[in-house]
């Protein structure tokens, strides 16, 4: 975790390049320093540079419908990158099957909101997981 002197970190996770800036100015402006990768090399890079530098994501915003490996497969690989020290994960998707949704939720994603969501939405959830997570 990050000391309380900082602003809570925010990984990302998006294909979609205008998905990335949009949230990246949202939760920026929301108070958060933010990181996005949008393709499983960039995810990787992300994830190994938090583990080695000992400064873990407060939680993690991923996208279920990626090119290279599904959201699923990041989703599974999060805890073998990041050691068993996996952050809260938000599933950010237009995928809204309740399948989708109990898979996320079995595999350990924290939320799961459906493609749009209202920012304020978005923010109240990323407060709430991380709040839920440091307790």
């Amino acid at each position: 975790m990050l000391t309380h002197y900082s602003k809570p970190s925010i990984l990302v996770i998006d294909d979609d390049l205008d998905t990335l800036t949009l949230l990246r100015t949202l939760l920026s402006n929301g108070g958060f320093a933010v990181s996005t990768a949008s393709c499983w090399s960039e995810i990787t890079d992300r994830l190994n540079m938090a583990v080695n530098s000992r400064r873990a994501y407060d939680a993690i915003i991923l996208d279920l419908m990626m090119p290279e490996r599904s959201g699923f497969d990041v989703l599974n690989s999060l805890k073998i990158i990041m050691n068993n020290k996996v952050p809260p994960v938000i599933i950010l998707s237009a995928r809204y099957s309740t399948q989708d949704m109990v898979k996320a939720s079995e595999m350990g994603a924290t939320k799961y909101l459906v493609k749009p969501t209202k920012p304020d939405k978005l923010l109240e959830t990323v407060h709430e997981v991380i709040k839920q997570h440091k307790m």
